[in-house]
């Protein structure tokens, strides 16, 4: 192949490529929730510039293709939510997802302060249950949403990002 993935700040060129790839991404949790009505797959392109505006976007690239993109934003005590933690099916199970997490983790760090990080997933979706878990995310609460999802809630300190860090850059 020869074209290594990057990854870097989404700009507002990529809101089309992020919209097409999270409706495509969310196939799998729709189904697995019998529920094609969720956000994701009804967000608008102009709510999704918001976001961009707003928040942190960081997206993986192949080439010029977004392959793989993530959302975070940081509330007033420190707490950064992140959001919509997606890529491309074809690259999934490969490491992407955890590059993604780390990089909007460190920009969340550095450019917001953030000094926790928190997300959530269904209960079901046990492939994001393991990846969190597996980067220092513990389960703090579960909502049930209605009769078929319930919201699993996990947060980690800021601090262990950063340790999680030195460990790679050790290995």
């Amino acid at each position: 192949m020869g074209t290594s993935v990057t990854i870097s700040a989404a700009t507002d060129q990529d809101a089309e490529q992020i919209l097409k790839l999270q409706y495509l991404c969310y196939q799998t949790e729709a189904a697995l929730y019998d529920d094609y009505g969720i956000e994701p797959l009804t967000q608008t392109l102009e709510s999704l510039r918001a976001e961009l505006g707003e928040g942190c976007v960081v997206v993986a690239r192949l080439g010029t293709e977004v392959v793989g993109a993530v959302r975070g934003t940081v509330d007033a005590d420190g707490t950064a939510s992140i959001a919509k933690l997606i890529v491309h099916p074809r690259l999934q199970r490969h490491g992407l997802g955890g590059r993604l997490l780390a990089a909007v983790e460190q920009r969340l760090t550095a450019e917001r302060s953030a000094k926790r990080f928190r997300l959530f997933t269904g209960h079901r979706s046990e492939g994001n249950l393991r990846l969190y878990r597996s980067h220092g995310y513990a389960p703090v609460g579960t909502e049930q949403l209605g009769r078929r999802l319930s919201l699993v809630t996990l947060e980690k300190e800021a601090q262990q990002q950063s340790v999680a860090t030195e460990l790679a850059a050790r290995a």
